[in-house]
C-alpha cells in the first residue's frame, strides 16, 4: 500500500520539471502547459475527503485494488497521449485515483496493525509521504535526459501490478456496502468538488494575475458559497459524505490544523528550493534534484529514531519539537545569496528533514490515535486534506511574494548601484570597477551586463522573505498546539 501512496505523491513531483519537454513533445501552448499538473492537483483534492466514504462503500482492500487499478491504467493513458486534451483527461482520471491512495495508507496503519506495530508503520508511511516530494525532481530529471517523457508515466505501470498482485494476495477480505451509494448526498457532493476546483484554480491564477482580479474574485466568491453550502449540508446530514463532526475532537483539530501548517511548509519548501537552484544558480533539473537530495537523505536517516522516540514521549511534545526544529531550519535559509549552493545548503537541509519526520509521525497518532476504529478513514482523509491544502495555499502565498517583492529588490537595487553602494554590487554580483562615478549615467554595454545579476539578486532576496515567513507559520503552529490534550 506504501508504495502505491508514493507513486501517487511521486506522480506530481517528478512531472513538474519535464512540463517544458512534454510541451513541447505535444505541441502544447506555454500558457496552458501548467493545466497537466493543475488537472491533476483538483482531481486530487477532491478524491482525498470522499476517501472515507469510498472505503465504508468498497471496504480497505477493494478500495485500493480500485484506485491503484485506474492509476496504473491512467499512467499508460498519459503515456500514450498524443494531444492536450487527451493527457489532461487522464491526468484527471490519474489525480482522482491518487487522491485515495493517500489517505488509504494512513487509515491501513490504524486498521490493519497491531497498537505495537503501528509507530513502524506510520513511519514507514511517513518517510514514503515526504520523501517523494523531494526524490520527484531528481528522478524526474534523470528520467526525461537519459530516456523520453513518456517514462515519467509508465515508471508506474510495474510498481503499480506488482502492489495491485501482493495486495490482492495478502490484504484481509472485508465485507462492502454498496448501499451507501443509494445514501450519497448529491447536492454537498457537488459543492465539494465545486468550491474545491474553484479553490485550485483561484490559488493557480492568483499570484499572477492578481487576488482582486478575473478570473480569480470570482472563483473564491464561487469556493465561499459553495463551502458554506457544502459545510450546512454535512452538519444537518445524517451520513454526510465528509464527517466534519471529527473537528469536535480537540486533537483531531488540533492536529488537523497543524497538518494544514504543515503543508504550506513542506510544499512550499520544495518549490523555493527548486525555483531558487533554477532560476538564480541556473541548475538543470538533474543537478535541482542531487541538491534537494539531501533532505530525504535526513529524513531517512531520522526515522528510526523518531520510530523509537514515538514510543517512550508524548505525541504532543514530539510535535512541539518537530515544529521548533523545522522553523528553525526554514529560517536557517532565510539569509541566502546569489551564490549560495549545496554546502551553504546542506546544513539548512538536514534540520529540515529531522523537523519534517517529526512533524508528520506524531501529529498522524495525535490525529487518528484515539479515534474509534469506524472513524478513521474518515478522520485520516481529512487530516490529508488539510497537508494538501495547506501545500496549495502556501505555494499560493509563496508565489505572492516572489511576484510582489522581486520588483521592489530590482528597483532598489538599481538605484543603489547608481548611487555607487559597494556592499550592493558585491551582494549582486557587479564587477566594483562597472560602478558608475556619481551622477554619470552608465553605458548600455553594462546596464545589459547588470541587468540580468539585479533580477537574480532581487529574487533571491524575495525567496529570503519567504524563507523566513514559513518560518513564522511553523512556529505559529506551537500556539495551536498548546490546545491538545493528554
Amino acid at each position: 500500500m506504501c508504495l502505491g501512496m508514493f507513486m501517487a505523491i511521486l506522480d506530481i513531483q517528478i512531472v513538474v520539471t519535464s512540463l517544458p519537454a512534454i510541451a513541447q513533445a505535444l505541441e502544447i501552448p506555454e500558457n496552458q502547459m501548467s493545466w497537466v499538473q493543475t488537472a491533476y492537483l483538483i482531481a486530487e483534492v477532491i478524491a482525498i475527503p470522499l476517501t472515507g466514504l469510498l472505503t465504508h462503500t468498497l471496504s480497505l482492500r477493494g478500495l485500493f485494488l480500485i484506485a491503484l487499478s485506474i492509476f496504473t491504467a491512467a499512467s499508460s493513458a498519459c503515456a500514450f497521449a498524443t494531444g492536450f486534451e487527451g493527457l489532461v483527461a487522464a491526468r484527471i482520471v490519474q489525480g482522482f485515483a491518487g487522491g485515495c491512495l493517500i489517505p488509504l495508507v494512513f487509515s491501513s496503519v490504524f486498521l490493519m496493525f497491531p497498537k505495537s506495530s503501528q509507530g513502524t508503520a506510520t513511519t514507514i508511511a511517513g518517510a514514503m509521504a515526504v520523501l517523494a516530494p523531494t526524490l520527484g525532481p531528481t528522478v524526474g530529471g534523470y528520467i526525461t535526459e537519459t530516456y523520453s517523457w513518456m517514462w515519467l508515466f509508465l515508471v508506474n505501470v510495474g510498481p503499480g501490478i506488482l502492489a495491485v498482485v501482493v495486495v490482492a494476495v495478502l490484504a484481509p477480505r472485508e465485507r462492502s456496502n454498496w448501499s451507501l451509494f443509494k445514501r450519497i448526498d448529491w447536492i454537498a457532493l457537488g459543492s465539494l468538488a465545486i468550491g474545491l476546483t474553484a479553490l485550485e484554480i483561484a490559488l493557480k491564477e492568483g499570484p499572477q494575475k492578481g487576488w482582486l482580479s478575473a478570473p480569480t474574485l470570482p472563483l473564491a466568491i464561487i469556493f465561499l458559497f459553495a463551502s458554506l453550502g457544502f459545510l450546512a449540508r454535512s452538519l444537518r446530514y445524517s451520513e454526510p459524505i465528509v464527517d466534519l463532526r471529527l473537528f469536535g475532537e480537540r486533537n483531531f483539530a488540533v492536529a488537523g490544523v497543524i497538518s494544514f501548517l504543515f503543508g504550506i511548509g513542506l510544499f512550499s519548501t520544495v518549490y523555493l528550493m527548486a525555483i531558487f537552484l533554477g532560476l538564480v544558480r541556473l541548475h538543470d533539473p538533474l543537478a535541482i534534484g542531487l541538491v534537494m537530495l539531501v533532505t530525504g537523505v535526513a529524513q531517512l536517516i531520522a526515522a528510526p529514531a523518531v520510530v523509537q522516540l514515538e514510543l517512550r514521549i508524548d505525541a504532543r511534545l514530539l510535535t512541539a519539537a518537530g515544529l521548533a526544529i523545522f522553523s528553525v531550519g526554514l529560517a536557517m535559509s532565510g539569509w541566502q545569496t546569489p551564490t549560495t549552493d549545496y554546502e551553504e545548503m546542506f546544513w539548512p537541509q538536514v534540520v529540515r528533514g529531522i523537523g519534517i519526520m517529526l512533524c508528520l509521525i506524531p501529529p498522524t497518532r495525535l490525529a487518528l490515535g484515539k479515534l474509534d476504529t469506524a472513524r478513521v478513514p474518515d478522520g485520516s482523509a481529512l487530516f490529508n486534506l488539510m497537508r494538501n491544502l495547506g501545500g496549495a495555499i502556501g505555494i499560493a502565498m509563496t508565489d505572492t511574494i516572489l511576484w510582489q517583492r522581486t520588483p521592489h529588490h530590482a528597483d532598489a537595487f538599481g538605484r543603489k548601484l547608481m548611487e555607487g553602494d559597494v556592499e550592493a554590487a558585491k551582494f549582486v554580483g557587479v564587477p566594483l570597477n562597472l560602478l558608475p562615478p556619481s551622477g554619470v549615467v552608465p553605458s548600455t554595454q553594462d546596464i545589459a551586463l547588470a541587468q540580468p545579476l539585479i533580477k537574480a539578486a532581487a529574487l533571491t532576496l524575495a525567496i529570503n522573505e519567504a524563507w523566513l515567513v514559513l518560518a513564522g507559520v511553523m512556529a505559529a503552529g506551537l500556539l495551536v498546539l498548546l490546545a491538545a490534550r493528554n
